[in-house]
């Protein structure tokens, strides 16, 4: 029985050293992997020039000063006109306001409107406003949204003094993520989103293999944080994943006479 049971240990000390091997082993597997995955190969570098390299040289862009678009910005709208811009409806001319100061207002019920252009992942800016009357309440106040490759919006909403589903609210992914922030100006003054969105992709038989991504900064505070999409952000039902290549950018007509002005609207491509 003695002989039995130090036979039974040495076993088990066998087999927790092989583990502890194999724990060992799977370490250094998975260090080579990111070794590779960084393309640091070889042996490591003994001098700073090494690890230095100076190509490809990344293109000059001059920034925009005083919110104008930086140099390599397309610009959508700069308040002039809606050359850039179709009705959703039926690509007619835009019946939305063209305004004095440079903005445009949602005409009510004449319908969204979208670029004539189609984009895949972008940088997006765009400015906002809510009307300063208040009118209404919930999702009837303010709402608009922006939707990006017609499919999925960030939404649009006067959320000052005005709850509602936080899904739904001012700077969410529509009925999907709400923001990690409420980060709006008061009533009727001018709101800013940076947006920066990766689009889905999908293989040759349609289907999602990789889901968009997107995030949003909202008066320069951080209210999406590359959130994944998961699908169309539609009213009722769950998100759905059309296989689809690039789209407009579309500006909704909420239908509520909502009011909402848009100003300074342009994109970078990535």
């Amino acid at each position: 029985m003695g002989k039995i049971y130090i036979a039974f240990l040495a076993c088990l000390v066998i087999s927790c050293k092989g583990d502890a091997q194999k724990t060992d082993t799977t370490t250094k597997e998975d260090t080579e992997k990111i070794i590779v995955h960084q393309e640091y190969l070889g042996d490591e570098p003994t001098t700073p020039e090494g690890t230095e390299f100076y190509e490809p040289v990344p293109p000059t862009v001059v920034p925009g000063a005083n919110g104008t678009p930086p140099s390599d910005a397309i610009v959508l709208f700069d308040g002039s006109n809606f050359d850039q811009w179709v009705s959703t409806n039926d690509s007619t001319a835009v019946a939305w306001h063209l305004n004095d100061d440079g903005s445009t207002t949602v005409k009510d019920k004449s319908g969204d409107i979208q670029t004539k252009r189609n984009f895949g992942s972008m940088q997006l800016h765009i400015e906002w406003r809510s009307p300063a009357e208040i009118q209404r309440e919930g999702q009837n106040r303010g709402n608009s949204g922006i939707f990006l490759q017609n499919k999925y919006e960030v939404q649009v909403l006067d959320n000052n003094d005005n709850d509602t589903y936080v899904n739904g609210q001012v700077g969410s992914i529509y009925k999907q993520t709400a923001p990690l922030a409420k980060a709006s100006v008061p009533s009727g003054e001018w709101n800013t989103y940076d947006i920066i969105y990766h689009a889905p992709e999908f293989n040759a038989s349609g289907d999602k293999i990789k889901s968009a991504r997107v995030t949003v900064i909202h008066n320069g505070v951080l209210i999406q944080d590359h959130v994944e999409i998961k699908g169309t952000t539609p009213f009722i039902g769950w998100p759905k994943n059309p296989a689809h290549g690039d789209g407009p950018l579309r500006l909704q007509d909420h239908g509520d006479n909502s009011r909402v002005s848009y100003r300074n609207i342009w994109v970078r491509e990535l």
